[in-house]
């Protein structure tokens, strides 16, 4: 079985969920931007301000702050980051999945940021899809941390893993030492966290288990004797995990499956055979 990764940039398809929060924001930055009266009215009714969340109730700000920008930059690079990161992920997870994970990043984002500004009436709302961004940016270096990007204008390529390690360290320290340039570095750190810890609850009882089983066994790898202990452990181990992924193969498809899965179904279906082999000679 071989699967052929979609192509990182330009060419990628438009995935739905991605097509429909990136018309979601176009829309709403039209209104922004033709016409200011509009604008003020969406900024201080759903941007995000602390204060009203806590006081007022409107905790819908938590979600619509996200459909907010303050310029076309701003809109543009959210959208455009969204987009190169978003798509594969979709790909991967689907929709429902990939939707569910933007608005945990956005809302965890807002709420990290409301705790760390001051929850004072007619404070400067925040808008802007970042923190959800920030989120989606982990999650596509955590599933491909070795794909590789460059960074106009240097032509020079950069791991993602090291990429999103560098943006994360630069909101840690922004958001502790505030500068006062205007960005919700709080809202990018609190989309990060969120991300984080529902990917590892998300992956807690299949791939952390696997990882800590192949930790504890390494030492014993290069010492399988056919008919030993451990060995028929391993055999064990990889038929049921390999049933397990082809139940889900039939349920949501190979594409569905994370780079981690891919490398354990290839891996132990080699190790299946090579084992059936060794007992049949």
């Amino acid at each position: 079985m071989y699967y052929q990764r979609p192509r990182f940039g330009f060419g990628l398809p438009l995935t739905p969920a991605v097509k429909n929060i990136l018309f979601a924001n176009g829309i709403v930055f039209l209104m922004q931007w033709l016409n200011p009266g509009i604008n003020s009215f969406l900024s201080y009714n759903f941007g995000l301000q602390g204060y009203d969340v806590i006081h007022n109730f409107k905790i819908w700000q938590l979600v619509t702050y996200m459909f907010l920008h303050g310029g076309f930059w701003h809109i543009f690079m959210n959208m455009f980051i969204f987009w190169m990161f978003g798509t594969e992920l979709e790909m991967e997870w689907g929709s429902r999945e990939f939707v569910k994970f933007y608005f945990i990043c956005g809302i965890g984002g807002g709420l990290l940021n409301i705790l760390l500004t001051p929850t004072v009436p007619n404070y400067p709302p925040t808008v802007g899809a970042s923190g959800a961004i920030y989120g989606i940016l982990l999650a596509y270096a955590l599933n491909w941390p070795n794909r590789e990007v460059i960074i106009f204008p240097f032509p020079i390529p950069i791991k993602v893993k090291y990429l999103v390690g560098f943006m994360v360290m630069i909101q840690f320290f922004a958001t502790w030492n505030p500068s006062g340039d205007g960005i919700a570095h709080a809202a990018h750190l609190g989309g990060v966290a969120a991300g984080f810890i529902y990917l590892k609850y998300w992956n807690k009882f299949d791939l952390h288990r696997l990882k800590d089983l192949f930790e504890s066994k390494g030492p014993h790898k290069k010492n399988f004797s056919s008919g030993s202990t451990y060995d028929q452990e391993k055999v064990e181990f990889y038929r049921h995990k390999i049933d397990e992924l082809l139940d889900k193969i039939n349920r949501v498809g190979y594409l569905k499956l994370t780079d981690e899965e891919k490398e354990l179904l290839e891996e132990g279906s080699k190790y299946l055979r090579e084992h059936d082999k060794a007992d049949y000679n």
